[in-house]
């Protein structure tokens, strides 16, 4: 398998919420695929769903660790939004259906898109923050 030495450096300078929106991201894409392509081999339609999982699992667990800075409303929404996909994940593989995963690609594109736009504002206030810094050492306001 050839990879891409550059997709190591790439993924390791990025914020993690860029990274974890584009998992985000590539794992919804990976449903509505099977989504548009219905019907699919159980097998696949596992696959994908034990990928999303998995993704959440790695969410939450970072999301809820006692040392990550967010406060407990927000850990305990996260808490409970993987509590809901793990439940409806074995729901749809004890009943699959190609509906059944519109709220699993519905939850990831929305929570991708907030975290994408805590990620533009962040570059803002830092591209702002550089500007008053750069005007303030050479005596321009």
């Amino acid at each position: 398998m050839i990879t891409n030495p550059y997709a190591t450096t790439e993924s390791s300078a990025m914020p993690q919420n860029e990274l974890e929106a584009r998992a985000l991201i590539r794992t919804a894409s990976r449903l509505n695929g099977i989504k548009e392509r219905w019907p699919v081999a159980t097998s696949e339609l596992h696959e994908a769903l034990d990928l999303n999982r998995k993704l959440w699992t790695i969410l939450v667990t970072g999301a809820t660790e006692e040392s990550n800075p967010l406060p407990l409303e927000i850990k305990q929404n996260i808490f409970n939004l993987a509590h809901f996909i793990f439940k409806h994940t074995f729901a749809v593989m004890a009943k699959p259906s190609a509906q059944s995963l519109e709220i699993l690609i519905s939850i990831n594109m929305n929570i991708a898109r907030g975290l994408n736009e805590q990620s533009t504002r962040r570059a803002q206030q830092q591209n702002d923050n550089n500007n008053t810094t750069q005007s303030t050492s050479t005596g321009h306001e």
